[in-house]
């Protein structure tokens, strides 16, 4: 169901960039749950089967697991009225071009100028060309979140639209005018007029692993489908952007499923269906949905803005690995390490610098660089913020106030493979060169001129080009700075140092074993 490589075609896969493999999803994909209008023989889904209150415990601590109903269809009674089919019209971009009469020659030919000589060409019977345009139906999920016809889908399932028609549990169809969307997380506000519609609430608190779930869509143009299952994990990362954060489900969801609800046994919206994994394109027990939280957040902003805002800091970012947290002294590989502060960006202006690491922000603390992006994400601009920064060892607060985040650059956190980050010299399987010595490389810091691809360095991606800026928190300038600098490190007893490197405009921190060196 979605980002940069989400598209609305008849069942699309999403597959990790080969230049970028993810360490648990390398050979996955992941499916978008919009589908083209083509209807066809489905397959019969079979009814789970449900496991009586009697059988549940009857501890304190399982009491209200143990009311849970046997029947999933007071509930669904309930919900299923506010869920409805999207159906959008999508222009292809291929265009074609129609001749009147019985000549279909092309413009501009031999025949078609002939014929024009001899009168052909005039009139409604003529060769005048008529263009054409396709157009297929997408079709996805939505579902009512008031009385006056705000509703919720995904953006991938309206994104290319021309126009957007729903048509409700009751089978009624409308119009519905998109108020706004919000790529980065795969959300759409829709709007219908001309009625008082049902509508579901979002929950207030999020699942728990194991809680039953229902999921109502659209499924290959079937509308008021109902799936039932359980939440299998939260907290999800399936590479769709700086903010995954999913909900996975194991109810069978699948192509048409995309916007549509995840509820819970409340009739509480928990999640918006968005993406599957699918190694064969259909479901195989693996769903992900947008938590509520998010949706609510991002949805308040479309319905007040028709588009979203986010706070921004200005820095690049990268996780601290085990190597890094070993380097810099750190007790836990937590955190979101401080590549490279953007120039007169609310962090570099309040003294954040290149090598510090956040670790909280208004004393929550920060679990990663993930963690990190999406909490400064969701806050507004203009918001003060004390980062808790860990620098030399030592832990420091830093006030700064929120920027807007770029339309067109956003300082986000660097998720590519950053375990294998760079070494140096020549054990190391590096070949360096002060970087004034080499046309284009600058005057600050050593070059990479050569890389042993079956080297350590080759192994921490390492690659010709790359300027090492410091070594150990001191800036080199010749090879035999760099030599220096593991030298003291191997003496000191440290088994690891962080290297600063650039990589044309990105900036990462490497953390280099000096046994090896």
């Amino acid at each position: 169901m979605r980002p940069s490589k989400m598209e609305i075609p008849l069942m699309t896969e999403i597959d990790r960039s080969p230049e970028k493999p993810r360490k648990a999803l390398a050979a996955r994909r992941f499916a978008l749950l919009a589908s083209v209008a083509v209807f066809g023989a489905g397959a019969l889904l079979a009814a789970p089967q449900f496991v009586p209150p009697a059988a549940y415990p009857t501890t304190a601590a399982h009491a209200e697991t143990a009311m849970r109903p046997a029947s999933f269809a007071d509930i669904v009674e309930r919900v299923k009225p506010a869920v409805f089919a999207v159906r959008v019209k999508v222009e292809d971009a291929a265009e074609s071009m129609q001749f009147g009469g019985e000549f279909p020659f092309p413009p501009g030919s031999p025949l078609e100028r002939f014929f024009r000589r001899f009168g052909f060409g005039e009139g409604p019977d003529g060769m005048q060309p008529r263009r054409r345009h396709h157009f297929s139906m997408a079709q996805g999920s939505g579902f009512f979140i008031s009385a006056d016809g705000y509703a919720v889908t995904n953006n991938h399932v309206v994104e290319r639209g021309q126009t957007v028609e729903i048509k409700t549990d009751d089978g009624k169809t409308h119009t519905a005018k998109v108020v706004g969307t919000d790529p980065r997380t795969d959300i759409a506000l829709l709007k219908v007029d001309g009625g008082t519609f049902p509508y579901v609430e979002f929950a207030d608190r999020p699942p728990r692993i194991g809680d039953w779930v229902l999921a109502v869509g659209n499924p290959f143009g079937l509308g008021g489908t109902v799936t039932a299952g359980i939440v299998s994990a939260s907290g999800r990362d399936i590479g769709a952007g700086p903010y995954d954060d999913f909900i996975q489900i194991d109810a069978p969801v699948n192509k048409g499923n995309s916007g549509g609800p995840t509820f819970d046994v409340d009739g509480k919206v928990i999640g918006v269906n968005t993406a599957i994994y699918s190694p064969s394109g259909g479901n195989v027990g693996i769903a992900f949905a947008i938590p509520a939280d998010t949706v609510k957040q991002v949805v308040a902003q479309l319905k007040d803005k028709g588009y979203v805002v986010r706070g921004w800091i200005g820095v690049q970012i990268q996780p601290v690995t085990a190597d890094i947290a070993d380097s810099l002294g750190l007790k836990e590989p937590k955190g979101a390490l401080v590549a490279d502060p953007q120039e007169n960006g609310p962090a570099a202006k309040a003294g954040i610098q290149s090598g510090d690491v956040i670790v909280s922000i208004n004393g929550s603390p920060v679990k990663d660089a993930r963690d990190l992006a999406k909490k400064i994400g969701a806050m507004a601009p203009g918001e003060p913020v004390k980062l808790g920064v860990v620098r030399n060892g030592a832990e420091k607060t830093v006030t700064l106030t929120l920027g807007t985040m770029p339309n067109t650059r956003e300082a986000k956190a660097d998720f590519g493979d950053r375990e294998k980050e760079g070494a140096d010299v020549p054990k190391l399987g590096l070949s360096l060169a002060p970087a004034r010595s080499v046309a284009g490389a600058g005057s600050e810091g050593v070059v990479v001129t050569d890389v042993d691809p079956d080297g350590p360095a080759a192994e921490r991606g390492f690659k010709t080009g790359d300027v090492i800026v410091e070594v150990g928190g001191k800036r080199v300038s010749s090879p035999a700075d760099v030599r220096q600098a593991l030298d003291t490190a191997r003496t000191e007893g440290k088994r690891t140092i962080l290297m600063r490197v650039k990589s044309g405009d990105v900036t990462r921190f490497v953390a280099v074993p000096v046994g090896r060196a």
